[in-house]
């Protein structure tokens, strides 16, 4: 197991600006769908509890750029999880340009996100459900981490 999930993409010129490379906003764009298409691959029921009223809010999101990429670059998105609280997770991605073999970091992202329930004007934090926790192991560098195991003293969220 590479220890990732990982989300293929081409690079479109609708994606690049008119000097001709990658608009930033994109990488965003490419960690939102691979978190999306984890989902959908990975943990399907909590696709069936986002339909209820589990809802997953994103609380923090970076990318830090290394270098271009530009319309045709064949890109793979690399997403792991890096840190697991009672109620937030955090994702780490990176975004690796392929050619013919060779591998490229051009950028390497995060985003944080928070599991909550409840109706829009009364949310409130929940613990990120079992499922998920489960569908997330296979793709974590969090030692000793194991789906409902009772997370180490030093990652529970504090608030």
């Amino acid at each position: 197991m590479a220890g990732y999930y990982e989300v293929r993409h081409t690079v479109g010129f609708e994606e690049t600006n008119f000097v001709g490379n990658v608009y930033y906003t994109n990488y965003l764009r490419w960690q939102g769908r691979c978190r999306e298409m984890f989902l959908k691959e990975e943990a399907p029921e909590v696709l069936a509890e986002l339909k209820e009223d589990l809802k997953l809010f994103t609380l923090k999101v970076e990318c830090e750029f290394f270098s271009e990429i530009t319309a045709f670059d064949e890109l793979s998105v690399r997403m792991r999880l890096e840190e697991l609280t009672q109620t937030q997770i955090q994702f780490s991605f990176d975004y690796v340009k392929l050619v013919e073999g060779v591998e490229f970091l051009v950028a390497r992202g995060r985003q944080r996100i928070a599991c909550m329930r409840g109706p829009n004007n009364d949310t409130v934090p929940v613990r990120v459900p079992a499922n998920l926790r489960k569908a997330l192991a296979p793709y974590t560098s969090i030692p000793n981490v194991a789906p409902g195991a009772p997370e180490p003293a030093s990652s529970r969220d504090a608030r």
